[in-house]
């Protein structure tokens, strides 16, 4: 196993990634799950790029760019910002010319992180394709105990949050806005669900359409939603906060923040 000099020599700023992680020790246990996130976007980044279909595009290039950032993966942050923006200006043909700069990035970065998590020889051979992988699957059953919802396509955040209150709270995921919003459906009435956290920008259903279904059906009371964003544009924020939410979180957060987030927004539950 390589030592955290490795990664800096690979253009990794460990010291702001350990800003959001805290520790070392939680940066190992996490930074593997950054291999199953790619593994299961860049198969869409291609097929949304062969489509044509730019909306799709910048959601699952906004992704990579949070799980990036997470990590401390500069590059590959601009990287995916720029093809997120690119995107949502309808660029195709930037798209198209830097697109293999961006696999490459991410190819080079599991290479490193196998190695520093010494799953693979320093010579070996970089990853040249990636495989789809399963991912944590959404709860849809009825939760029985006080539970944390979090609704987020990257399950970096997911399971970040699940690691933070596994002592305190059962916490329920959802990949995206279809699996909150069955998931929401089952729980109605049953008053378990004690906060959920919420990701604006998700593929099949976003983030405004959970929280449309929820005004209509009077359930922002009953499952206080607060937002969590790596969109943070006055426009964005003024749209979220014509929801009655609780507040509003700016990606990527750390522990301290998301645990405040939290406590805020069960609190507006318990004061129902």
């Amino acid at each position: 196993m390589m030592n955290e000099e490795f990664l800096k020599q690979n253009g990794i700023d460990i010291e702001k990634s350990l800003d959001l992680f805290g520790d070392i020790e939680t940066y190992k246990d996490t930074i593997g799950e950054f291999i199953l996130g790619a593994s299961s976007k860049l198969p869409k980044l291609e097929e949304y790029k062969n489509a044509k279909d730019m909306n799709n595009y910048a959601i699952y290039a906004h992704s990579l760019k949070s799980d990036a950032k997470y990590f401390g993966f500069t590059k590959l942050a601009e990287l995916a910002e720029n093809q997120e923006m690119r995107s949502k200006a309808g660029d195709i043909y930037y798209i198209y010319e830097t697109y293999d700069e961006l696999i490459k990035e991410v190819e080079r970065l599991i290479h490193v992180i196998k190695q520093y998590l010494g799953q693979e020889e320093p010579n070996s051979t970089p990853v040249e394709k990636l495989n789809e992988t399963s991912d944590i699957c959404a709860n849809r059953e009825v939760y029985t105990v006080p539970t944390i919802l979090v609704a987020d396509d990257s399950n970096i955040v997911r399971n970040f949050v699940s690691r933070i209150f596994s002592d305190t709270y059962t916490v329920g995921v959802a990949k995206d806005g279809k699996e909150a919003l069955e998931i929401i459906k089952s729980n109605r009435g049953f008053n378990n669900i004690k906060a959920i956290l919420l990701d604006l920008n998700m593929p099949q259903i976003d983030g405004f359409a959970v929280l449309e279904y929820m005004q209509k059906n009077n359930l922002l009371k009953e499952m206080p939603v607060s937002i969590i964003s790596g969109d943070s544009t006055k426009e964005t924020i003024d749209r979220a906060f014509t929801y009655p939410i609780v507040d509003m979180i700016k990606k990527p957060f750390n522990d301290t923040d998301i645990k405040r987030v939290v406590e805020k927004t069960i609190f507006y539950k318990e004061m129902q």
